[in-house]
């Protein structure tokens, strides 16, 4: 594919992810917001199992640590929605590069169980009567959708809160993307990949596995902390309720299912972390777990290195292969 190729394809994607929001109604445009929102929870995940290979089954927790910072900052003090973001990724930070330190003696299992605790503990936080008055206890905070800083209508749909929303949060997830793709190829991004293929090696040519290890954690929850933020700003509701531990299961499925080290994977993973339940839902109102159980064990038989591990295949079987220039003789 030459350049221009390219250059054509990546401007008719951008026309239709301008145009995508009107062509459907609200609640669509609400559904596509969430599917960006998890694609940069997945992201962050993503960068921390994929490319550092540690298994976290406690990212829900840091994704409620970023919509309950949100929430509070713009219920409480007044801040605006967008400056809610850079507070929930430095908090979410400073909870992950602590949260890294057991990950200096635990690995594998112990450390999913280790992090699986704290995905326990954090809805139960949040309810704690102490700290009730910040956070709204069971009851959680209702926020207001930010309103579009004008109005106008395309294609006979008005400018509406959720479509402005939508436009916010695409312009968010973009910037996120492309923070992980400069980080992965740098210097950092190197050094995780070292760990995870070989610590002993990696300590070898100069790597500092404690401070590297601990780093991925927090850029990790950072990440995902800011996906927390936007997930609460977009849904306009936060409570415990809403984070349970099966969120975190539910991220470290996208994170397979989109494929393990891979950018573009988190789109596909956020995809079906959206859309599957709700197909499942209608397929059998009395068994939709069943339902989505089947469909991921399907798509894994399938797709074992996930959506991007099977497109990578495809494309190099597709790909016309350069003919032999000569023959030495």
């Amino acid at each position: 594919m030459n350049k221009t190729t390219k250059w054509i394809l990546g401007a008719a994607l951008v026309v239709a992810l301008l145009v995508l929001p009107f062509l459907f109604k609200n609640y669509r445009v609400f559904q596509f917001n969430l599917v960006l929102v998890y694609a940069i929870a997945v992201l962050g995940l993503n960068l921390l199992t994929g490319y550092n290979g540690q298994i976290s089954l406690g990212h829900g927790a840091f994704y409620a640590v970023g919509a309950y910072t949100a929430a509070m900052l713009m219920d409480r003090l007044g801040v605006p929605y967008w400056a809610t973001l850079p507070a929930a990724a430095a908090v979410c930070f400073a909870f992950g590069f602590l949260m890294g330190f057991p990950a200096l003696r635990l690995g594998g299992h112990y450390l999913a169980l280790a992090t699986f605790a704290f995905a326990l503990a954090v809805p139960q936080l949040l309810k704690y009567k102490k700290i009730e008055g910040y956070t709204g206890g069971v009851q959680g905070i209702v926020l207001a959708k930010p309103e579009p800083p004008f109005s106008f209508r395309f294609l006979d749909q008005p400018f509406s809160a959720d479509r402005w929303l939508y436009f916010f949060t695409l312009m968010v997830a973009a910037l996120m993307f492309l923070l992980a793709w400069n980080l992965l190829r740098g210097r950092i991004g190197r050094a995780l990949i070292a760990i995870r293929d070989h610590p002993i090696a990696a300590t070898a040519m100069g790597v500092n596995l404690p401070v590297f290890k601990s780093t991925a954690f927090g850029i990790s929850a950072a990440f995902t902390g800011v996906s927390g933020a936007l997930g609460a700003i977009c849904v306009a509701f936060v409570s415990p309720d809403s984070f349970t531990v099966f969120l975190s299961i539910t991220f470290l499925v996208g994170v397979v299912v989109g494929g393990l080290a891979s950018i573009p994977g988190a789109i596909f993973g956020a995809i079906f972390i959206q859309y599957v339940p709700n197909i499942a839902d209608q397929i059998s109102k009395s068994a939709p777990w069943a339902i989505y159980g089947a469909v991921l064990i399907g798509l894994m038989y399938l797709m074992p290195t996930g959506v991007m591990g099977m497109l990578k295949t495809l494309w190099a079987r597709l790909r016309p292969r350069n003919p032999a220039v000569g023959q030495g003789g």
